[in-house]
């Protein structure tokens, strides 16, 4: 079993040897006989337990205790104050600075010994539990990813064309919101790490309501009718309520709220004319206008039995003629950032061999 590292600050030599000789069996223990040498060993080795003399010349046990504690490296290091003081207002200062005991001179070698040892307790009892929090927090992120992609691919049986479609998209915002926070766009949106990861997440779930889809109309070999149109736009709504559905046992602050919004308005548009509601300009969710970039250069660069796949510049073109009608006008110019790397993860996950010459050339 590997031992606790322990670092022994005084300036007494008497003490330090006292202090090595009761602990130095069941410890790795090292010394440092002023402050400036202990926070220099701190940082190149940071120990278990910093056992610390408060009265030292130059800079005191209090000081280093401040610099260890403000340093987000170190500040959980335990510190045990050593000192010959036993005023109540000393040991109170010490507890105040962040210290978790205060051992005053001459030492016991008993008591010093086991209050070493309840605080090596105490910090493998922390670090295992923090070692748990991280296991179960694994386990989440797992069974998010799970729960995702099985309603992604159930949607992806139904629906031949999508293919590498999901895998596309969901790389596609991942790179616009990246962009997005990177620009310092949409401030008040919080366009976080963590919401950055829920989108990517989130997004093979965009059509999550085609489920729901009559075979006749979601499989059929050529364009729609403008009923046939009409029940295909309901996708959305089923979308939304599938998600939901599932939200409403894991609460509203769940991770299937962005998949929810994303399901529901990334057919809506910056004018006002597309569905379901209508929404217009920011009262679309930045997440709905992410995706109807994503999702609109995705079909135009893709092969359909109706379409041969456009080039990636024919897609930009018409993306960017969208600009202020369809999409929102920041985005488009997120979207012209981001080009070349749209067109590396369309050629990367591309369907058909027809599709990456048409990208490539």
């Amino acid at each position: 079993m590997k031992k606790h590292k322990i670092l022994v600050v005084d300036d007494s030599k008497p003490n330090i040897d006292l202090i090595v000789e009761v602990l130095n069996n069941e410890y790795t223990v090292s010394v440092a006989m002023n402050g400036k040498d202990a926070v220099q060993l701190v940082a190149e080795n940071p120990p278990d337990l910093v056992l610390l003399d408060v009265m030292m010349p130059g800079m005191d046990g209090y000081e280093v205790c401040k610099i260890l504690k403000s340093n987000k490296k170190t500040r959980e290091i335990p510190v045990i104050f050593l000192t010959a003081l036993d005023e109540e207002d000393d040991e109170a200062l010490g507890l105040d600075m962040g210290a978790v005991d205060y051992i005053t001179k001459p030492f016991r070698p008993r008591l010093l010994e086991r209050r070493v040892k309840n605080q090596m307790i105490l910090k493998d009892h922390r670090d295992n539990l923090e070692e748990m929090v991280k296991q179960r927090t694994r386990l989440l992120n797992l069974t998010q990813d799970v729960t995702i992609e099985s309603l992604g691919n159930l949607a992806e049986y139904r629906d031949q064309e999508t293919g590498g479609h999901i895998k596309r998209t969901k790389n596609y915002v991942n790179c616009l919101a990246t962009e997005i926070r990177k620009q310092g766009k949409y401030p008040k949106s919080n366009i976080t790490d963590g919401y950055i990861e829920l989108l990517t997440k989130s997004a093979p779930l965009h059509d999550i309501g085609k489920v729901g889809v009559p075979d006749s109309i979601l499989m059929k070999p050529g364009r729609l009718t403008s009923e046939e149109f009409e029940e295909m736009k309901k996708h959305t709504i089923y979308g939304r309520d599938i998600i939901a559905a599932s939200e409403r046992s894991l609460g509203e602050d769940s991770f299937l709220s962005v998949a929810r919004e994303i399901a529901y308005t990334h057919h809506e548009k910056w004018d006002g004319s597309g569905y379901p509601e209508g929404t217009k300009g920011e009262n679309i969710p930045i997440s709905g206008r992410m995706m109807a970039i994503a999702d609109v250069y995705d079909a135009l660069i893709s092969k359909r039995v109706y379409k041969d796949p456009f080039s990636h510049e024919k897609a930009m073109k018409i993306i960017i003629e969208g600009n202020g009608t369809h999409f929102d006008p920041v985005m488009v110019e997120i979207f012209i950032i981001c080009q070349t790397r749209f067109r590396e993860i369309a050629i990367e996950y591309a369907d058909f061999d027809e599709e990456r010459q048409t990208l490539s050339s």
